[in-house]
């Protein structure tokens, strides 16, 4: 069974007691399924929208086989792309809460291709204000992310410091954060940005660029292979619990008035050296350190030493809760059940993932 445990205990509550519709885009999602669950488990009614150009239906099935079936009911599918003006508006209509993950990922690929990481990223992030705008939606959270920074100077990178993006997939985030600030002041449209730093969790899947270190690195150790290590193994890096990324985009979502319209970091507010992190999951692998990593190629995340992380906790309420180590515990229990064919060493020619194989007989609530 998935641990999904409660982000916030107050928050929970809050959401019990004032049920919602919630629209999340990119729901198939890694992030998106979680923020699915919890918002199913304490019975809000959750909108979907997602083409599966990147999430699994599979992790649908999995939200669905843990929440009971009057929550699951309590769902609605629409496959659909954020790119096409008339499936937002759609999916939209009668909305209270709009959370927007769905984005095209990858450095690597957004250098290869900067075209239509711009259609996804930028175009589909207008067209979604605009539908929630003409929609009266409450909120519009929205991930942004933490290459915006580039290689920041300072050891823990702060929401003034200025944005120097790499890549055209970190420059599409940060004009995602000026569009939320124009609809904002003109439009009156309220928002607010979530900066997430690496996160991590059970259901990533290790073959998305976001998945580096964790993800990749326990595939590449259960198949014993050598791990791929950005720069010397001394960089530093802040890694987020998907379940506390959850956290922050309900707190979000249900800010005050006051502490709208921003842009937060939302991290552990903990850096950990590569090195350090690599031994750890050796360790819990039971593994002997062996070989030696090799170089991250150009395009693997890049990532951001510790993240200043006080403006969340002081204007959204904002508690990391997942140490480190439970959630190295759990991410790798999962994997341990969910992928024990990745076990078996990789051949020569690129691994096609199976995803036929996880899925199930269960049915999807679908929106023609």
């Amino acid at each position: 069974m998935d641990a999904q445990m409660p982000p916030h205990p107050p928050l929970q509550a809050q959401l019990r007691q004032q049920p919602h519709v919630w629209l999340v885009t990119g729901v198939a999602g890694f992030i998106g399924s979680h923020l699915l669950q919890t918002l199913l488990e304490t019975d809000q009614s959750v909108v979907g929208l997602d083409n599966f150009a990147t999430g699994p239906r599979s992790n649908l099935h999995a939200v669905q086989s843990q929440v009971i079936p009057t929550q699951w009911a309590r769902f609605r599918l629409i496959k659909g792309d954020i790119r096409a003006p008339g499936d937002c508006h759609r999916a939209c209509d009668g909305v209270d809460h709009v959370v927007h993950l769905a984005a095209l990922g990858s450095v690597k690929r957004s250098l290869a291709d900067p075209i239509t990481t711009n259609n996804t990223n930028v175009c589909g992030f207008v067209n979604m204000l605009v539908a929630a705008q003409e929609a009266s939606a409450s909120t519009f959270t929205y991930a942004t992310c933490s290459s915006t920074y580039g290689q920041p100077a300072v050891a823990a990178a702060a929401e003034t410091q200025p944005g120097q993006p790499l890549s055209p997939y970190a420059a599409s985030k940060q004009i995602n954060e000026l569009y939320a600030d124009v609809f904002a002041r003109s439009l009156g449209m309220p928002s607010v940005g979530l900066r997430l730093f690496n996160v991590y969790g059970p259901r990533q899947d290790p073959d998305n660029a976001h998945a580096y270190p964790v993800a990749q690195w326990i595939q590449a150790l259960q198949r014993q292979q050598t791990v791929q290590l950005q720069g010397n193994g001394h960089v530093l890096c802040d890694l987020t619990h998907v379940r506390d990324a959850v956290q922050a985009i309900l707190l979000a979502a249900t800010a005050r008035p006051e502490a709208r319209n921003q842009v937060y970091n939302v991290a552990s507010g903990q850096s950990v050296h590569l090195l350090a992190l690599l031994a750890q999951l050796q360790q819990a692998m039971g593994q002997a350190p062996h070989g030696h990593p090799r170089p991250a190629p150009f395009g693997a995340s890049a990532l951001t030493v510790c993240a200043d992380i006080g403006k969340a906790q002081q204007h959204l309420g904002y508690q990391p809760s997942v140490p480190l180590a439970q959630g190295l515990a759990e991410t790798l229990a999962w994997y341990r059940t969910h992928c024990a064919h990745a076990t078996a060493p990789a051949k020569a020619a690129p691994r096609t993932r199976p995803r036929a194989r996880t899925r199930t007989s269960s049915s999807l609530t679908h929106s023609s």
